[in-house]
């Protein structure tokens, strides 16, 4: 089994950062990708970013390149999701998910952790 356990949400003003933080734990060893997804209420869950566990290999979706960085500390079995220059559209739910690397699917989910960006 994996744990996953989302931080770092909160309510920000347009402009600021927060960085997303997902600790994994139990059996961390097979994970291979891990990614954050979002979601808000009336629209499907979207994949934001992800990144091998191994590092060589990230993904972003358009509306997080540029602003959004995805990072991981192996020794702490843990990612990062860097948010800059937030704005209203990214206010949703954010959750953090992991994979092995047999299996297209993420397999592995957190608890999600809200991110609301509002004046």
């Amino acid at each position: 089994q994996v744990q996953l356990v989302e931080s770092g949400g909160g309510l920000v003003r347009p402009g600021d950062s927060l960085r997303l933080s997902c600790a994994a734990s139990g059996r961390t060893f097979g994970i291979y990708r891990m990614g954050w997804f979002r979601q808000v209420p009336g629209k499907e869950r979207e994949l934001v970013s992800a990144i091998n566990w191994s590092g060589i290999d990230t993904f972003y979706a358009d509306s997080a390149k540029g602003r959004f960085t995805i990072s991981r500390d192996n020794a702490k079995n843990t990612v990062y999701l860097q948010m800059n220059s937030l704005n209203p559209e990214d206010s949703a739910v954010y959750y953090c998910a992991a994979r092995s690397e047999e299996d297209y699917k993420y397999k592995y989910w957190g608890q999600g952790t809200q991110v609301t960006v509002s004046s």
